[in-house]
């Protein structure tokens, strides 16, 4: 490769003018892939525009080779081997001492995959200030245009090269009047030009999530943590009734979150899908694992609510600081209101780190995006979010089972209470006659206090 250039259009601060460069992420280089398809299996060496040479694979797996950028003057030489299944990327400075970047296995690539150059660029980033100071990602076109010579193949089918565009491309007014994608041949010179990414789907936007389906997650747990609370007020005789409830709650809570979440995760993934709307592809456990943190979160979060009531003793005080500790801060950091900083601390300090467990989104080091609670990308693993409100809830109800055992410390039992005492008065009326094993008894008078057992 001895030239990598490119264009961004409309970047800050003016947003008024077309600009050339490359967006750091830019690609151009060698790709073996499993047909022209979308999603097909592929392994690349690449030159990029700000982060030397890469071994790419599959969308998700990124390796490191040497930094630096292209030039005619600085040319970089890049080889692919392909032997089976396994594809080794080599790099060099000159042609003749060859540097091995990296291995990968590409698991069922046909006999016949394709063989080539490719060009892409994904769209440049920037935030616009919103709310109270949070960042709305916007995406301009970028596009890249790589020039190679000195390139063979050895071991393929003898050829004439063919131009191919795998997804849309074409359909900007730069395309379509200043330079259009494809391939440009000029003696042993090949010029390829494209533009977009080849990574995970969700990383060009436009695509849903499946938590994205769990939108009356929030209201759910509004509605349990009344109802824990309400149950937590109406009976606080001890820890024993304590943790029974808690038990009961939680269970409850959960087995609805796994019920509800499970239906609304399937059908609204389908739903979506059917109207034509696309939703990043996750895995079967992936899936499994975001329903069975929506439940656990449900499940915590009523367990947490009972503890306030039982520690609060008020229904809407308890009401009130669960709400402000769990959905609020919540419901905040994922909107585009708050500062990027501020909205990932609550998801780091409150209870609402729990709902971690719900996000299928991966971050991507090779993948430019606006990685932030308002995109679906929390701070927090799952298991230590789930951790943060689970430590919450314990702590909370520990403090509700220490009250309740002061409370009864504090009623000792009553030992200066008189045994029951009978007044030595005159038997009124009919009552002077007593019946003994059915014999009546003459009374001689009124009895004595002697006579009283």
């Amino acid at each position: 490769m001895i030239s990598m250039t490119g264009i961004i259009t409309y970047p800050p601060p003016d947003h008024d003018e077309i600009v050339p460069g490359l967006v750091p992420w830019a690609k151009a280089g060698l790709v073996i892939k499993d047909g022209l398809r979308q999603g097909s299996a592929y392994a690349a060496l690449t030159m990029t525009g700000g982060h030397g040479v890469r071994m790419q694979h599959n969308y998700t797996h990124d390796k490191a080779g040497r930094p630096g950028r292209v030039s005619a003057a600085n040319p970089r030489w890049l080889r692919l081997v392909r032997s089976g299944e396994m594809v080794t990327g080599y790099e060099s400075a000159d042609g003749k001492r060859w540097v091995k970047v990296a291995t990968v296995r590409l698991a069922g690539l046909s006999g016949t995959a394709q063989e080539g150059l490719f060009a892409s660029s994904p769209g440049d980033l920037t935030l616009r200030r919103v709310g109270l100071g949070a960042g709305i990602g916007e995406v301009r076109f970028t596009q890249t245009t790589a020039v190679f010579d000195h390139v063979t193949v050895a071991g393929a089918r003898p050829g004439a090269w063919r131009g191919d565009a795998v997804g849309a491309m074409g359909e900007t007014d730069w395309e379509e009047k200043h330079r259009a994608p494809g391939l440009v041949e000029a003696g042993d010179r090949l010029t390829v030009t494209g533009s977009g990414d080849i990574g995970p789907v969700a990383s060009e936007g436009g695509a849903r999530t499946v938590e994205n389906t769990l939108i009356g997650l929030v209201p759910a747990l509004l509605v349990l943590m009344v109802v824990a609370i309400r149950f937590a007020t109406a009976d606080t005789r001890g820890a024993r009734v304590l943790v029974s409830k808690a038990l009961v709650t939680g269970t409850v809570a959960v087995l609805v979150g796994l019920v509800g979440t499970g239906t609304v995760l399937v059908a609204g993934t389908a739903i979506l899908r059917a109207n034509g709307t696309g939703v990043a592809p996750v895995a079967v456990l992936t899936e499994v694992r975001v329903v069975v943190g929506a439940a656990a979160v449900l499940g915590a979060g009523t367990v947490l609510a009972l503890a306030l009531g039982v520690l609060l003793r008020r229904v809407w005080q308890a009401v009130l600081i669960a709400v402000l500790v769990l959905p609020l801060p919540y419901v905040l950091a994922v909107s585009p209101l708050l500062p990027e900083g501020a909205a990932q601390w609550l998801l780091r300090v409150t209870p609402a780190a729990g709902f971690a467990v719900t996000q299928s989104l991966r971050e991507y080091p090779q993948v430019l995006a606006h990685y932030v609670p308002s995109e679906g990308y929390f701070p927090l693993a799952p298991p230590a979010g789930f951790a943060v409100l689970c430590g919450y809830a314990a702590v909370v109800s520990g403090a509700a089972l220490y009250r309740l055992r002061r409370q009864s410390a504090a009623v000792p039992e009553r030992t200066d209470v008189p045994p029951p005492r009978f007044d030595a008065e005159p038997m009124q009326g009919d009552a002077e006659a007593m019946q003994v094993d059915g014999e009546p008894a003459q009374s001689d008078g009124p009895p004595k206090r002697s006579d009283w057992r």
